[in-house]
């Protein structure tokens, strides 16, 4: 797709904004049905806050149903095109044998602990990097954690959001 402008957003109707942004924030379309509401914006920051706050106002469910909705770092299996390209660009997609059964004993420690996928803004991060901060972060508690998580979900959709946008 296109970059679109900013102005050329505001002007789609709910449904095209929301088939537009709709995997901005990983399958949770509800995010920018929401934010729609809120338009016509004036930048990408603009849209971005927007989005944000629509998830920090959200129920802790709702977030919880969001963290969920990522797919391991380093899995093998179906996820969105964003993600695909997100994780080639940190080379979990070219890991060894050995370092993929070590992200996956890792992504197995931590969804039991915290009950969600490690989410990570992993774009351009190095395979190490990325392992490191699974290590580190997996001996959070649950309520920083959590936070943390919602935090690398924003970062991720800040990224999307310019891949696909213009101001």
């Amino acid at each position: 797709m296109k970059e679109l402008t900013v102005a050329e957003l505001n002007e789609v109707d709910s449904e095209t904004f929301v088939d537009i942004l709709g995997g901005i924030y990983e399958t949770s379309p509800w995010v920018a049905e929401r934010a729609s509401e809120a338009r016509p914006f004036d930048s990408v920051d603009e849209i971005q806050e927007t989005m944000k706050r629509v998830v920090q106002n959200a129920t802790r469910e709702k977030k919880l149903e969001l963290l969920r909705a990522h797919p391991d770092l380093g899995e093998r299996t179906e996820m969105t095109d964003a993600s695909k390209k997100e994780q080639a660009s940190a080379g979990l997609d070219q890991l060894s044998e050995e370092q993929y059964e070590a992200f996956q004993r890792l992504n197995e420690q931590y969804r039991e602990k915290f009950g969600f996928p490690f989410i990570m803004a992993v774009k351009n991060e190095s395979t190490e990097v990325i392992r490191e901060a699974m290590e580190r972060r997996v001996e959070q508690s649950n309520s920083a954690e959590f936070q943390t998580a919602i935090e690398e979900v924003h970062t991720i959709a800040r990224f999307r959001l310019e891949e696909l946008l213009t101001s």
